[in-house]
């Protein structure tokens, strides 16, 4: 049966790399064929592997992940709401509703209360997150991966 070879394509290549030309001469030693042939099997095997992804492909990647994570973080924060509602509203049950609730001083300090309590707790979490970032650092520069 005779073979039949697609017409070949002369192609020049500059190797600037030692390794690679070094590997290349040990591939076409080993399987006893001209340094060229060597060269269009490793080209045709590297053509053959699927290619690595473009950025925007890992921009897509990253962009879904983000949709995701608010999704999640979206639906979260409405089951934190629906709690506190809930908590409110057991509260509220609970406690008797008096003619002082009325006064127009005593709802000037309930919201006073309210405001500096938002405040307090809005200064909590901007602590706690600058805490936790600075015992990150101090553990990694301790060496620890964990504070």
């Amino acid at each position: 049966m005779a073979r039949t070879s697609a017409p070949a394509c002369r192609v020049q290549v500059y190797l600037t790399d030692p390794k690679v030309a070094v590997a290349l001469n040990r591939e076409a030693r080993t399987g006893r064929i001209p340094l060229s042939q060597a060269a269009g099997r490793a080209i045709s095997r590297g053509l053959q592997t699927s290619p690595q992804a473009d950025p925007e492909d890992r921009l897509l990647r990253l962009e879904r992940s983000l949709r995701d994570h608010m999704r999640a973080a979206a639906r979260d924060m409405q089951i934190v709401q629906e709690l506190l509602i809930e908590v409110a509203r057991a509260f509220f049950l609970r406690l008797p509703d008096g003619i002082v609730d009325e006064d127009p001083t005593v709802q000037a300090a309930v919201e006073a209360r309210i405001e500096r309590l938002l405040d307090a707790t809005a200064a909590r979490i901007v602590a706690g997150a600058s805490r936790e970032r600075q015992a990150r650092e101090a553990a990694v520069a301790a060496g620890r991966s964990e504070p």
